[in-house]
């Protein structure tokens, strides 16, 4: 019983398929994406950072609120901001101006919160 591998058309569509993707590699050598550059992996890390520290102003504004008695305003710090930032999301080095930043830009994204008093504008 003799098994010739020229009558197998599943062998040679293997083959064929192989060559074809081999060639079309070949064709579009350099087309293909590229490993993320340093500049586009920088840039996506500062991206991260500002999300991550307007997320910790909201979180900073809330737990002020939290510790707020029911008729007094809550007051949310930079350093609560930055507080929040090391401990939610594992920054080590915050600068109190990027911190001070981001709590004025959710401050004001409210009209400026009545409820709240922050450090964020001296």
């Amino acid at each position: 019983m003799s098994h010739d591998m020229s009558h197998d058309p599943g062998g040679v569509l293997f083959i064929v398929l192989g060559l074809v993707l081999a060639a079309a590699g070949l064709v579009w050598k350099g087309r293909v994406l590229r490993p993320l550059s340093v500049k586009r992996s920088q840039a996506a890390a500062v991206r991260d950072r500002s999300r991550n520290l307007l997320r910790a102003a909201d979180m900073a504004i809330a737990e002020a609120r939290r510790r707020a008695a029911h008729d007094e305003p809550a007051v949310v710090t930079v350093g609560d901001v930055i507080s929040v930032a090391r401990q939610h999301y594992g920054h080590v080095s915050v600068e109190r101006e990027q911190a001070a930043a981001a709590l004025r830009r959710r401050y004001e994204a409210t009209g400026g919160r009545a409820d709240c008093m922050t450090d964020a504008f001296n």
